[in-house]
């Protein structure tokens, strides 16, 4: 599949997200299967965006494409993950930051 670089960005930031979530509250080296079925519908979701490149972060989306339970997960690993990722992924965390300053593009009607 010949992805976007910008998409594939955000696939790994999402990624390095939800495994640092996941090492701190599950204990676990390799990912467990409640957050790996996160972290896969997480893929799924940004695979299927209607913005694509385009897109502004979630949190600034016009469209909520989540479920409402899957969606109180993903804020609860960007609320643990975020600060973190700052000195652990830095380049990851400063995309993702400029990213956030993006206008949501207008939606189609």
């Amino acid at each position: 599949m010949n992805m976007h670089p910008r998409i594939a960005r955000e696939r790994r930031t999402i990624a390095v997200m939800v495994s640092l979530h996941c090492r701190h509250t599950h204990a676990s080296r390799e990912m467990c299967p409640q957050c790996r079925s996160l972290l896969d519908y997480a893929f799924l979701r940004l695979d299927k965006c209607p913005f694509q490149h385009n897109k502004p972060t979630c949190a600034k989306c016009p469209v909520h494409c989540y479920q409402p339970e899957r969606r109180a997960q993903m804020r609860a690993v960007m609320r643990y993950s975020g600060p973190r990722m700052i000195y652990r992924h830095p380049l990851l965390a400063l995309f993702h930051l400029r990213d956030g300053l993006r206008k949501a593009p207008p939606q189609k009607a």
